[in-house]
């Protein structure tokens, strides 16, 4: 069984409640129910921080003994260095994912410190991305 870790980043558990004409209306919670039992033959784990540091502290954490790691780092994946860099610095592969297709979005958003150390980069598919990165590394 692969073991797999989705982090997410900043404003991400207000998923269902914020701006849901773009993120939609159901939370992530309920979302993560529902992969868990489309995929039983994942062993999925979750974690959410509205905080840079913790989100680099658990790439450490997952990053040389997890099969993937789906990461959306939301603003973070426009402004973090660091997070870019954590990715560098460990053996998992990280797919980046993003709700929105952030191209069709401000321009800041089009800038991405996480992409160059991604395995694969999904976005504009609605919660679909997550699915999408959890199968890469299931067919993998």
């Amino acid at each position: 069984m692969k073991k797999i870790i989705i982090i997410n980043g900043p404003n991400l558990n207000l998923l269902g409640k914020r701006e849901p004409n773009i993120y939609g209306s159901l939370t992530f919670t309920e979302f993560l129910d529902e992969l868990k039992v489309k995929y039983p033959i994942a062993n999925i784990d979750y974690f959410q921080s509205n905080i840079e540091g913790e989100l680099i502290d658990k790439l450490h954490e997952v990053g040389f003994s997890y099969d993937g790691v789906i990461l959306n780092a939301g603003a973070y994946t426009h402004t973090s260095i660091g997070i870019g860099d954590a990715i560098k610095g460990i053996e998992t592969p990280v797919v980046e994912v993003h709700i929105s297709n952030t191209f069709g979005r401000e321009e800041f958003r089009h800038q991405s410190y996480i992409s160059p150390n991604a395995k694969g980069v999904i976005l504009g598919f609605g919660l679909q991305s997550y699915e999408l990165a959890l199968e890469s590394f299931l067919k993998s």
